[in-house]
């Protein structure tokens, strides 16, 4: 066994006690109590929130298309907005001329797109219903009151518009081909005008004459 010396033993006492004290750290650092783990778990598809539906835009009402004749100041087609009635498309095209037959316009009439509004003179009125036609061959009388029926033979123009599906063109085809042909000697003979057929015939049979 080997003996120490006197210059040994110091430095013995100086790594005693190092040693105690690394042990006495070493012991502390491991009694504390280390950090809990985390943990991150995704969310199941049942814990999400449902996404708000998006709300539908409601569709945009398309404007209509209304052809303004007669007694208006300014006769033409307008575009009005939906749900426009008579008086809008009168007021469009600058309201009725001192001739028209005012009292036998239904103001608060609903207009629809491609209908056609003949407004009558107050003469015109007195001799014949005024009609009102929409783009479809539906006629609605403005006024309940019977009028005398048209001449095929005599009537001018104006006149003729006045009936259902018979426009200023046709009106002027009829004035021609009596002016060629001579005076209509049926109704049924107006089929023979370009752009007449058995079905405009039908809806202006029981208006027309040949007296």
């Amino acid at each position: 066994m080997t003996k120490l010396t006197k210059e040994q033993l110091p430095w013995l006492a100086v790594a005693f006690f190092a040693g105690l004290v690394i042990g006495v750290v070493a012991l502390t650092l491991s009694g504390r109590t280390r950090p809990a783990p985390i943990y991150i778990t995704p969310a199941s598809p049942t814990d999400m929130p449902l996404p708000s539906p998006t709300p539908l835009a409601s569709p945009t009402p398309l404007p209509m298309m209304v052809h303004l004749s007669g007694e208006v100041l300014h006769p033409d087609v307008y575009t009005l907005p939906a749900g426009a009635i008579m008086r809008d498309a009168i007021g469009a095209a600058g309201g009725l001329t001192g001739a028209a037959a005012a009292d036998v316009v239904n103001l608060a009439l609903p207009l629809t797109s491609g209908m056609h509004v003949h407004i009558p003179a107050l003469v015109q009125v007195e001799e014949t219903p005024a009609l009102i036609e929409r783009a479809a061959p539906v006629v609605i009388p403005l006024d309940v009151a019977t009028g005398e029926l048209i001449n095929l033979n005599t009537a001018a123009i104006a006149e003729l518009e006045l009936l259902p599906g018979i426009g200023p063109s046709t009106a002027q085809k009829i004035i021609d081909y009596r002016l060629a042909n001579g005076p209509f000697a049926t109704v049924e003979e107006i089929q023979n005008v370009s752009g007449i057929g058995p079905g405009k015939l039908e809806q202006v049979r029981a208006l027309v004459t040949v007296e």
